[in-house]
């Protein structure tokens, strides 16, 4: 039984060692010192590698942005208890100046500033990532971006105004900052 058990242990090795040799030499081989690094986001085109410089608060955007300027800003994925918009790349953001609420408060969705609604109405503007003839990117923006409730994000793109006064921007890249 011994005899039969060191063979079978044997010849598993040999396959192993076998099916590692055949491998092509410019492929690496599976494991995790060979996995790529790149989260979901640096894989699409649609996130930004590099912050834009010159980005405004969402609450100063809204003050002195026009309707079709250029616009680069800076806020938090929030100001709902659903900031994302399923099925497409947009979501809102809010100035970093609005304290959310803390799980302390009893808040389960810190992000829809709850405690804060009336602050939050100044300081909100919607994303809209768009392709390069303007149309809406149609993936969810977590999945695209890599980006969450609370995330911080810069975006440059064309501002639009509505009749309210509402600031959306389209922009063909976000750039999310990590570690926040």
């Amino acid at each position: 039984m011994k005899m039969k058990m060191m063979f079978g242990l044997a010849a598993l090795a040999v396959i192993t060692l076998t099916a590692i040799g055949c491998q092509d030499p410019g492929q690496p081989t599976e494991g995790p010192e060979n996995v790529s690094q790149q989260t979901p986001a640096t894989k699409s085109t649609y996130a930004a590698t590099t912050e834009p410089s010159g980005a405004l608060p969402v609450g100063e955007a809204r003050e002195k942005t026009v309707d079709g300027e250029e616009v680069t800003l800076v806020g938090l994925v929030g100001g709902s208890s659903k900031p994302f918009i399923e099925g497409l790349a947009a979501f809102t953001i809010v100035d970093a100046k609005v304290p959310y609420c803390a799980a302390e408060e009893g808040c389960p969705t810190p992000w829809d500033y709850c405690c804060q609604t009336a602050a939050v109405k100044e300081n909100i503007a919607t994303i809209k990532v768009v392709d390069d003839k303007g149309k809406p990117v149609m993936q969810d923006a977590r999945e695209l971006l890599d980006v969450e409730e609370l995330s911080t994000v810069v975006v440059n793109g064309k501002a639009t105004r509505d009749a309210q006064g509402n600031l959306s921007v389209a922009a063909k890249q976000v750039f999310v900052q990590k570690g926040n």
